[in-house]
């Protein structure tokens, strides 16, 4: 696959993190030891490397016993650029994601222009190159123009570096239209993304359909029209044998049908969000457009049945789901407002809380949000070995802080979660061997 977007090629200096709590999800490795970075690469790592294996010149940082995890791998982010820079850019959100530890990104193809030929692809390619920070990668549109009708080229897009296809957020309606993406993607071995919404019983729609939405007179969208999205898109998967990703599960007959489908043997893999599985219907509150999202927080028993699909496996990746926002698309009535919220800076201390509360080990979550996303999307990131890129996070795993949005690099500052209390600060975050972020008191 050419296109990929590396930063340009320079000279780095070698770097020793010395002394760090090693937690590899790829290797299921936890234990501590050194790692030495070398030309970008991960030279040496383990129990065994120390100072004596720095070559002159080496920088070399004292880990003091915290943990040293792979770079965080997001697969599902919006980043406005180009066409609404003045909610989000490549270089803000590339800002964003250094800060929350990801060093590798997927935006998807709802840009303007849509990413929906080759120079949609170059474009973010190059962009990326200039920023040199987090590692930015693309999906190409399913279909032209994001019209659920003609498809692309996805060969050609793939061959410049388009990792998968998806119309980003709108299902592909027309079965036959699907039926032939799933075909078409087969024959390459593509990834194909879907949105799973029925948008016929979503249409109008403001929040999760029940009780609550009852009682504060909004219009609800039905549990319901996400799984019998999935359960179509099964059977055509089941005919054609593609490879098949559900984007942001959130209630729990959906987590049934991808189980049902993963024992069958079908090529189907998921994700979800923190919000899916840390909030539920219940922060709409007085209509908080901050808390409107697409899929719509569900109710508690869905918020659980999600929590428990991490655990156990059957939802196979984390993803911030990053949607920016200015405050005028939020700051109107719920039901006008924009669906989505900011999430790179969020995505690891929010996921860490099941870890902390006992529901998932360390290397369970961080596999949801390294090695496995990469194995997903055909990455050689995600995972601490030798011969493998150098993206690297230093994490404090249990020091307590609040979000404050107000601190956020992105350029939105459309979150829930401002002022929560959350354990997990990331110290360092390293790309290819160069430092691109420390916290504040970090040298």
């Amino acid at each position: 696959m050419t296109g990929n977007p590396k930063a340009t090629k320079q000279p780095t200096p070698p770097l020793l993190l010395l002394g760090a709590r090693i937690v590899d999800p790829a290797s299921n490795h936890d234990e501590t030891g050194s790692v030495l970075v070398q030309d970008g690469r991960i030279a040496a790592v383990g129990p065994k490397v120390g100072r004596a294996d720095a070559p002159s010149g080496t920088e070399i940082v004292d880990c003091a016993g915290r943990v040293l995890i792979p770079g965080l791998i997001d697969m599902r982010v919006q980043l406005r650029e180009p066409g609404d820079e003045h909610q989000e850019t490549i270089a803000t959100g590339s800002l964003a994601a250094a800060a929350g530890g990801v060093t590798s990104m997927v935006c998807l193809p709802n840009t303007n222009p849509i990413i929906d030929d080759v120079s949609g692809v170059e474009y973010i390619a190059r962009r990326a190159r200039e920023t040199r920070r987090a590692k930015i990668y693309c999906y190409g549109a399913i279909t032209q123009g994001l019209e659920g009708k003609d498809l692309v080229e996805m060969g050609m897009l793939a061959e410049f570096g388009a990792l998968g296809f998806t119309d980003a957020l709108n299902a592909v309606a027309d079965v036959q239209v699907m039926r032939r993406a799933l075909s078409y993607a087969r024959n390459f071995d593509l990834l194909v993304v879907q949105h799973p919404e029925e948008a016929r019983l979503a249409a109008g729609g403001a929040m999760n359909n029940g009780e609550l939405a009852t009682r504060i007179g909004l219009p609800g969208i039905p549990a319901c029209a996400e799984v019998m999205m999935i359960e179509r898109d099964l059977h055509l998967v089941r005919m054609s044998g593609a490879r098949y990703h559900v984007a942001h599960v959130s209630t729990a007959a959906s987590v049934e049908a991808i189980r049902r489908a993963k024992q069958e043997g079908l090529r189907v893999t998921c994700d979800t969000a923190p919000p899916y599985f840390s909030l539920n219907e219940n922060e709409i509150g007085d209509y908080r457009t901050f808390a409107k999202l697409s899929p719509p927080l569900r109710g508690e028993s869905d918020r659980r049945a999600i929590a428990a699909a991490v655990a156990e496996g059957i939802i196979d990746c984390i993803a911030s789901d990053h949607a920016p926002h200015d405050v005028e698309s939020k700051r109107v009535p719920f039901v006008q407002a924009a669906a989505g919220i900011v999430g790179l800076e969020t995505l690891l201390p929010v996921s860490l809380e099941l870890y902390h509360k006992g529901s998932v080990s360390l290397l369970h979550l961080l596999k949801c949000l390294t090695s496995r996303p990469a194995e997903i999307l055909g990455l050689p990131q995600g995972r601490i070995a030798k011969g493998a890129p150098a993206d690297l996070v230093l994490l404090d795993l249990d020091r307590p802080h609040r979000i404050d949005v107000a601190s956020f690099r992105s350029k939105s500052k459309n979150s829930p979660y401002d002022g929560r209390p959350v354990q997990g600060v990331v110290l360092r975050t390293i790309v290819d061997g160069r430092q691109v972020f420390a916290a504040e008191g970090v040298a």
